[in-house]
């Protein structure tokens, strides 16, 4: 219990933990988080080291999460066969990598027919400058996330890609100003 805890150098750990029991419950109060993830907690560690750190030595990581290197090295192995692991990536640098501008684009297709949407998914798959893509409920059909070099290459894009394509009737833009939060790190607490 988390009742009338006195601060001193021994139970800093425990108040962290009460804190978080704290937050955790008010979180799941009122909705705002449902944990989706069903492993044990050992997985759970494993996966959030790994998010935190790709490059972990399997005897790193099994220091980190109190197993021994060969059961650490079974459940890495578990999660990778099962494609709950589907990939190790670098996170680059986008300013150094050259992009200059990152924009969001939405879209409305001319008809909407299987035909249709599979004629738009094969274009935006060839499109290596299109980072995500997403199919929408509501007013727009798709939302893109699409990095350029330049204003003059986001035109071009647009006018010499999109707008002509015969699947696509309507385009609305938007240039990224800043970026608040960029992730790709799952909650799994």
């Amino acid at each position: 219990m988390c009742t009338n805890i006195s601060i001193n150098a021994y139970n800093v750990r425990e108040l962290w933990v009460c804190i978080g029991d704290f937050l955790q419950k008010m979180v799941m109060k009122t909705g705002l988080y449902t944990n989706m993830f069903d492993g044990d907690d050992t997985d759970r560690q494993i996966l959030l080291a790994l998010q935190q750190d790709g490059r972990l030595t399997n005897n790193d990581l099994a220091d980190q999460v109190g197993l021994s290197p060969s059961q650490c090295s079974r459940r890495r192995s578990r999660l990778e066969e099962s494609q709950f692991i589907r990939g190790y990536h670098a996170q680059l640098d986008m300013e150094r990598a050259g992009v200059g501008m990152i924009c969001i684009v939405s879209i409305t297709l001319a008809s909407h027919n299987a035909d249709n949407a599979k004629l738009f998914g094969e274009l935006v798959a060839s499109l290596p400058t299109v980072l995500e893509a997403y199919s929408l409920t509501g007013e727009m059909d798709y939302l893109l996330k699409v990095i350029t070099k330049d204003l003059k290459s986001f035109s071009e894009f647009i006018n010499t890609v999109l707008l002509p394509h015969e699947s696509v009737a309507n385009v609305k833009t938007s240039i990224v100003l800043d970026t608040l939060k960029d992730t790709s790190a799952l909650p799994l607490d």
